[in-house]
């Protein structure tokens, strides 16, 4: 599969670190450097481009910027109409002390208004340091991912991606429940960073 990232900081370039060596093509874009991207890209063998080459390229379009970042990179990506947009994103405050937006609205749902026609896939990945490390479990165990989303074939497409991060996959149901799962992640992030647990952290669903 061909994966346009937009973002090419830790993010982005983790999800190219693991989507590369599972068979997909990536291609990175949306960095204030193009040579220190272009050197990147090459170090995780993928390829390079602006935000609208990635959006074009990609069967599968992953959102990855800081939320302060989104509109600048939607808009500079162009048209998404009937793309596939996984949304990466957690509309953290800058100094990571609470969400911008949230459980009245969600940073999953901001991203569908901004990106008309996108058929957007809500799904936040394991920590990008957790990714980039040599084992990108936690205990043996991937961490797990709650996906959301209203196009159900969208979410099919997405979900394989995930799976080979390595993360398990849970679907969460429309697009709205990002409203929850958003915090989630949130809660995460303080753990990680507010509380020193360090980023070898994730969610695990238990059902019986």
């Amino acid at each position: 599969m061909k994966i346009g990232i937009i973002g090419g900081g830790n993010v982005g370039t983790a999800l190219a670190k693991r989507l590369v060596p599972a068979g997909h093509e990536v291609m990175l874009s949306f960095s204030r450097d193009a040579a220190a991207l272009a050197q990147t890209a090459a170090a995780f063998g993928a390829s390079f481009g602006t935000p609208e080459e990635a959006a074009q390229f990609g069967d599968v379009v992953a959102l990855t910027v800081p939320w302060q970042a989104v509109p600048a990179a939607l808009q500079q990506a162009g048209s998404l109409q009937d793309k596939v947009l996984w949304d990466c994103t957690n509309a953290l405050l800058p100094d990571m002390s609470g969400l911008a937006i949230g459980t009245t609205t969600s940073a999953g749902e901001t991203v569908q208004k901004l990106a008309t026609g996108a058929r957007v896939v809500k799904a936040i990945p394991p920590f990008a340091e957790l990714l980039h490390s040599d084992d990108p479990t936690v205990g043996g165990t991937p961490s797990t991912v709650f996906v959301c989303g209203d196009d159900d074939s969208a979410k099919r497409i997405v979900e394989p991606l995930l799976r080979a991060l390595p993360a398990t996959v849970v679907d969460a149901g429309p697009l709205q429940n990002a409203r929850w799962v958003e915090p989630a992640g949130f809660l995460l992030v303080r753990l990680a960073y507010g509380q020193g647990m360090g980023a070898r952290i994730g969610l695990a669903l238990v059902q019986e």
